[in-house]
């Protein structure tokens, strides 16, 4: 098979039907490249050059990712796909982008480990190297773009919504999933949160504030008051490994406006369960992607990653992303 020579649709292929925890091998390059089509997709999913590295080497399945999101477009559902061990895109080929997203792996560039012989990385050969020059390179950005502002970025992350399918609440199927994911526990405290969280968006709608509950605001509640304008700030200088603990919930809850930010940087509900908790700074953001649009974003402002604390979808119905969630220096102190 001609590399990049068609697309063959993932249901068109051996499906593995992998679970978390099984031991798998990613295939060699010429396999995986034999799936794409010409402008490195399956199914719309690009398999990014980052991800060439990893190939012929076991991982470990983290999860399944039958469920996923997308800023703007809600709850996504995506087919024969999965998250492995921490494999997270180091933005080589994409700017220096350094959202550290976990990327998306379809089955067909996977294969069991068996007692068979294992695939050798190895060189690629001249068509692999064209493939990756001509293919896969030039997809990561808008064709043409003479400079960096200038230039729209195509990855895993902003072509969510052309790799899935939109799922409505009312699916039940969904749920069934879930459950063998997340266990039942959190898809039954999810689900019912989602449905208070909805009553409250409605109430907060039809009727007076005296008769809303929390004032209307969704579960966590988180209860910022400052002036949009007002909100403080705190210079720690943080670098990669320095250790920190994330403040109290109180103590954040007062550096919030009434949106719940910090100069224009989101506290989400996501984060409250890490209050209180010690952790390592994985580093700096001053580069990330719009997953929205594909501009390269410049962070001026103090934008912070910690190592192991990721979104786990407790709340917005069980995106399996792991994404890690962007923390002000004011948040955080320093343990030593």
């Amino acid at each position: 098979m001609t590399l990049g020579a068609r697309n063959t649709s993932s249901h068109e292929r051996h499906v593995l039907g992998l679970r978390p925890g099984e031991m798998v091998r990613v295939r060699s390059p010429a396999e995986i490249f034999s799936t794409l089509d010409e402008h490195g997709n399956l199914d719309g999913l690009p398999f990014m050059p980052e991800m060439q590295k990893y190939c012929g080497r076991r991982w470990r399945v983290f999860t399944r990712a039958d469920k996923t999101c997308a800023p703007g477009w809600g709850t996504r559902r995506m087919h024969n796909t999965v998250h492995l061990a921490n494999l997270r895109c180091d933005g080589a080929a994409h700017g220096g982008c350094q959202a550290a997203c976990l990327m998306y792996w379809k089955e067909a560039w996977l294969e069991r480990v068996s007692t068979r012989r294992p695939t050798s990385v190895g060189e690629l050969d001249a068509k692999g190297r064209a493939f990756i020059a001509d293919t896969l390179l030039p997809a990561t950005t808008t064709a043409g773009a003479s400079a960096e502002e200038d230039a729209t970025y195509r990855c895993q992350a902003t072509q969510i919504p052309h790799a899935s399918t939109r799922i409505r609440f009312r699916r039940v199927d969904q749920y069934v999933r879930d459950v063998r994911t997340w266990g039942p526990w959190k898809v039954v405290r999810g689900v019912g949160v989602e449905l208070f969280n909805r009553l409250q968006t409605v109430s907060s709608r039809y009727l007076p504030s005296r008769l809303l509950i929390e004032g209307g605001r969704h579960y966590p509640f988180i209860y910022g008051k400052l002036p949009k304008k007002e909100t403080p700030t705190a210079r720690l200088d943080l670098a990669a490994g320095d250790m920190v603990r994330i403040k109290s919930k109180d103590e954040i809850f007062a550096t919030l406006d009434h949106t719940n930010h910090n100069r224009g940087l989101s506290f989400d509900t996501e984060m409250l369960k890490y209050c209180g908790r010690t952790a390592q700074v994985r580093g700096r953001v001053e580069r990330l992607i719009d997953e929205d649009t594909g501009k390269m974003i410049s962070i001026k402002s103090d934008c912070i990653i910690l190592e192991g604390i990721i979104c786990t979808s407790d709340w917005h119905l069980f995106c399996t992303r792991s994404t890690y969630p962007y923390w002000r220096e004011i948040w955080l102190e320093r343990t030593g």
